[in-house]
C-alpha cells in the first residue's frame, strides 16, 4: 500500500474533503487525510495523507501557517468573507499607510478571536456552520492564538494585501474583521491563499493536473512532516526491538518525541525519549509504520 505526503495546491471551490476524495479515487487507497482545512474559496497549500502516513496528522496539527490575504473596506458579511451575505454597510475615510502599518503590528503577539459562525467547530455535537444555516447565532468563547509575523504587502483604494504567519486555529476571516475594527471601519476577507504549512511551501504544490501527470512521483516520504522532530538513528537489534514495541535504552540527550530510523536510515515511525536519573534515556515506540525486516 502507497504511504506519503502529498503537498497539494487547493484550487478555490473544491472544499478540503472534495481534495481528500480526488486523492482517494486517483490512488485507490481509502486511509486518506488532510491537514489544515482550507475554505471553499480560499486556495493555496493543502498537506494530504495517504496510507499509513494518515497516523502522523496528529503530530502535524501544531504547525504553524502562512497566508496572503486581501481585505476589502465598506461592508460586512455572515461569513467573514465577501461570498457571504451583506449585513452591514459604512462609509470610509481609506486609512493612511502608517495607520494601516501600526495596526498590523499591533496583532503580533499572542491575541484572542472568537471564531466565526460560518467554521466547522462543533459546539453540542454540532458544527458551527449548520447553526448559522438555520440562522442560529450562538455565544463563541474566545480562543487564543499566536499571530508571528503580519505585514503589508500593498494597499489600493477600498482595501490592502497583507501577509501573516500564525498558529493553528486563526481565522483569517475574523482577522479581517478585526483588522477592520481597530481601523474604525468594516471589513472582510476578499482572498486569501495560504502558502505555507510547516514545511511544505506554496512554490513546491502541485496542481491537482500535476499530481494526475506523475502520482508516483507527487507522494513525498512518509516523515516529510516530521522535520521539526529530532532524528535517531537505531542498531539493526534496536529497530528490531522498538518494531515489535519493545523500549530500548540509549544516550541521553533532550526528552520527547523523536522519528526514528533503521541502520539504513529507513523511517520506521515516531518514539518517546525520556531520560532518567542514572544519565541515560529510555526509547518507547509510540507510532509504528514499518515493521518490515
Amino acid at each position: 500500500m502507497q504511504t506519503g505526503i502529498i503537498n497539494v495546491l487547493k484550487p478555490p471551490g473544491m472544499t478540503s474533503h472534495d481534495v481528500v476524495s480526488f486523492v482517494r479515487r486517483l490512488y485507490k487507497i481509502k486511509r486518506v487525510g488532510h491537514a489544515g482545512t482550507l475554505d471553499p474559496a480560499a486556495a493555496g497549500v493543502l498537506p494530504v495523507f495517504i496510507g499509513n502516513a494518515t497516523r502522523l496528522i496528529e503530530y502535524f496539527a501544531d504547525a504553524d501557517k502562512s497566508y496572503r490575504a486581501e481585505l476589502t473596506y465598506g461592508f460586512e458579511t455572515d461569513t467573514g468573507d465577501d461570498t457571504g451575505n451583506v449585513i452591514n454597510n459604512c462609509s470610509y475615510i481609506r486609512p493612511q499607510r502608517s495607520e494601516i502599518e501600526t495596526v498590523l503590528a499591533s496583532f503580533i503577539g499572542v491575541n484572542e478571536q472568537i471564531p466565526p459562525m460560518y467554521s466547522a467547530i462543533k459546539v453540542g455535537g454540532k458544527k458551527l456552520y449548520e447553526l448559522a444555516r438555520k440562522g442560529e447565532i450562538i455565544e463563541r468563547k474566545p480562543r487564543k492564538i499566536i499571530i508571528d509575523a503580519i505585514t503589508l504587502v500593498t494597499e489600493h483604494e477600498n482595501g490592502m494585501v497583507f501577509d501573516v504567519t500564525c498558529s493553528k486555529g486563526t481565522y483569517i476571516r475574523t482577522l479581517c474583521s478585526d483588522i477592520g475594527k481597530r481601523l474604525n471601519c468594516l471589513a472582510v476577507m476578499s482572498f486569501l491563499v495560504r502558502t505555507r504549512v510547516g514545511e511544505f511551501q506554496l512554490e513546491q504544490a502541485l496542481t491537482l493536473e500535476e499530481i494526475v501527470a506523475n502520482k508516483e512521483l507527487a507522494v513525498q516520504k512518509a516523515d516529510a512532516s516530521l522535520k521539526h522532530f529530532p532524528a535517531v538513528i537505531l542498531a539493526e537489534h534496536e529497530s528490531k526491538a522498538v518494531k515489535n514495541g519493545r523500549s530500548i535504552c540509549c544516550n541521553c540527550s533532550d526528552s520527547g518525541l523523536v522519528k526514528m530510523y533503521d541502520w539504513q536510515k529507513n523511517f520506521i515511525g515516531i518514539g518517546q525519549k525520556t531520560c532518567q536519573l542514572t544519565g541515560n534515556a529510555i526509547l518507547s515506540p509510540v507510532k509504528i509504520l514499518s515493521t518490515e525486516p
